[in-house]
């Protein structure tokens, strides 16, 4: 039974919201660490799902347009849904674009009920989709989910925005998914029949799949002590969370600090980029508070009032630890869906009614943990890091600075991963894992974007294959480039296109069958190394009965 203190939560969720950012023919999808973070609806009757890997997206659907993810232009076109649940209550959490909450108790006795409120809420949200164009209205634009309007190539519209309540964040999310609406105190019931991945601990997951407990409700009904002893902290918090309960134990607190950081402008400023750089200051301010504090948070409400006075407020929530970098950065996207959306006048339209006011007020308060400082008073790295990448996103955008993340997975291609800086990032799996079929510990220098075709030959020039227990036909003698359009790539590797190389030693293969219980993913290849005549080392791959050049050693 869920917890009296468990709070009400609606939320408004807009599926495959990244494809509101993106223009394309359809087929079309968006990418994000080298996998599929959504797709349009032709891309889907293919066979692309989300978080397929692109090789495999591609092979499912060879037309398919890949898109990198814009989130300041997904948060732009999320701002009207927004502003109409806004409408409801000023206590809006934008979770991320595509995906906001609302407290129900208040609005839902004013409104006349739960289902009242939903029913309103889902209408203004239509409403407000309806009345949003599609970005840069041009012949293969893609639709924006839920909008009334067909794009210009006539792309099935995606489905339209959905609300669910249920106790807490976590259910009420799952429960937008679904499209109902739980009753008070059945939260748990609805939980019990999902899979424990649902919790979004993958190692949990995995342990009470072993332990014949693949369910929510099956979780549930351990004993919270025998749960905490076995797991820890991390699976005490499931635990709750599949109870229907909050993750935590609320702790009232006698008086929450004031730690809201402002500026006033006086003159008021009539342009949005003097305040971004203030943002920056505040960010740095509001960081020192908390510090002093000994608290952190995880989301900020971003406060902007005008001389005539118009006022604009925004939660935002971060997966993990709001830095002042990351901070300032959503005080920008704010500011541009702001006034993009029309909500303040364009510089010019209204010069006696700039900004006044910019305030940065945390919520979600918890303790911090701490890290640990360099000695001696040096500067910390991680600080100079931050800063130079702040300098960089200002010119190239959000997405236009990544790191590399380590993955999980058997090819050179799969082990690491370009994801934004400051975005949060879960592997599919564990980069330490055994990965059966996986690449000995000496890794390719080159690793090409896409595999390249050859073939490859014995003495008596016919094809050599490999058969399904990894059985190779004849021994590799040759290996023939083809033209083809990745023949500069190729050639800056592998010299003049249409050679045919002698191989003078090879090794292999190392077959990785994947995914085999699911046939929409299952994949069967195998890698060789092979060395050809002028000590050039390669890494070859074969599936289908095609070879592929994917690597090359030094």
């Amino acid at each position: 039974m869920a917890d009296d203190r468990t709070p009400r939560v609606l939320v408004v969720w807009c599926p495959d919201w990244p494809m509101a950012a993106v223009t394309g023919d359809d087929p079309v999808a968006v990418t994000e660490g080298g996998r599929i973070l959504a797709c349009s609806a032709g891309a889907r009757a293919a066979g692309v799902r989300q978080g397929q890997r692109l090789k495999l997206a591609q092979r499912l659907c060879p037309a398919l347009e890949l898109r990198d993810r814009d989130p300041e232009a997904e948060t732009g076109r999320f701002e009207p849904v927004v502003a109409a649940v806004e409408a409801f209550t000023p206590r809006v959490e934008v979770v991320r674009p595509g995906l906001c909450a609302i407290p129900v108790k208040g609005p839902g006795r004013y409104f006349g009920g739960e289902e009242a409120l939903a029913a309103k809420v889902r209408t203004a949200v239509a409403d407000a989709l309806a009345r949003e164009p599609v970005p840069d209205a041009a012949p293969g634009a893609v639709a924006v989910p839920g909008t009334g309007a067909a794009p210009a190539t006539g792309h099935a519209l995606p489905p339209p925005a959905q609300v669910g309540v249920a106790d807490g964040l976590f259910a009420a999310v799952l429960a937008a998914r679904a499209g109902v609406l739980v009753p008070a105190g059945r939260t748990a019931e609805f939980l019990a029949p999902y899979p424990v991945g649902v919790l979004g601990d993958e190692a949990l997951a995995e342990v009470l799949g072993r332990l014949g407990l693949p369910t929510v409700g099956a979780f549930a009904a351990l004993p919270p002590e025998a749960v905490a002893d076995r797991f820890g902290p991390a699976g005490a918090v499931a635990h709750r969370l599949a109870r229907g309960l909050q993750p935590r134990p609320l702790v009232p607190r006698d008086q929450e600090p004031d730690l809201a950081v402002e500026q006033r402008f006086d003159p008021p400023e009539s342009l949005a980029e003097p305040l971004v750089f203030v943002a920056r200051t505040l960010a740095e301010q509001l960081h020192q508070r908390l510090a002093g504090a000994g608290l952190t948070c995880r989301r900020v409400a971003v406060e902007v009032a005008c001389a005539d006075g118009r006022t604009a407020s925004r939660l935002w929530r971060h997966e993990g630890g709001l830095s002042a970098t990351a901070l300032a950065e959503r005080v920008r996207w704010q500011l541009q869906a702001w006034q993009g959306a029309g909500t303040f006048a364009a510089s010019g339209e209204a010069p006696d009614a700039g900004f006044a006011l910019l305030r940065l007020a945390p919520d979600g308060l918890s303790p911090d943990q701490g890290r640990q400082l360099a000695l001696w008073g040096q500067a910390v790295a991680d600080d100079r890091v931050e800063r130079a990448v702040a300098r960089v996103q200002a010119v190239l955008g959000h997405a236009g600075l990544r790191r590399i993340e380590s993955a999980g997975g058997r090819g050179p291609g799969e082990q690491a991963v370009k994801v934004p800086w400051g975005e949060p990032y879960e592997a599919a799996g564990p980069a330490g894992a055994p990965w059966p079929g996986r690449l000995p510990d000496v890794w390719p220098a080159v690793v090409l974007r896409e595999p390249v075709p050859v073939r490859v030959l014995d003495e008596a020039g016919l094809p050599v294959t490999v058969d399904g227990r990894a059985g190779v036909s004849a021994r590799p003698a040759l290996v023939v480039f083809h033209e083809g359009p990745s023949g500069r790539e190729q050639q800056g590797q592998q010299g003049r296109q249409g050679r045919r190389e002698r191989v003078d030693g090879w090794t292999g293969p190392w077959p990785a069958v994947e995914y085999w219980w699911d046939q929409s993913l299952a994949r069967r290849r195998a890698r060789f190394q092979v060395v050809l005549g002028g000590g050039r080392a390669l890494l070859l791959t074969v599936e289908g009965g095609a070879w592929y050049l994917e690597a090359g050693y030094d």
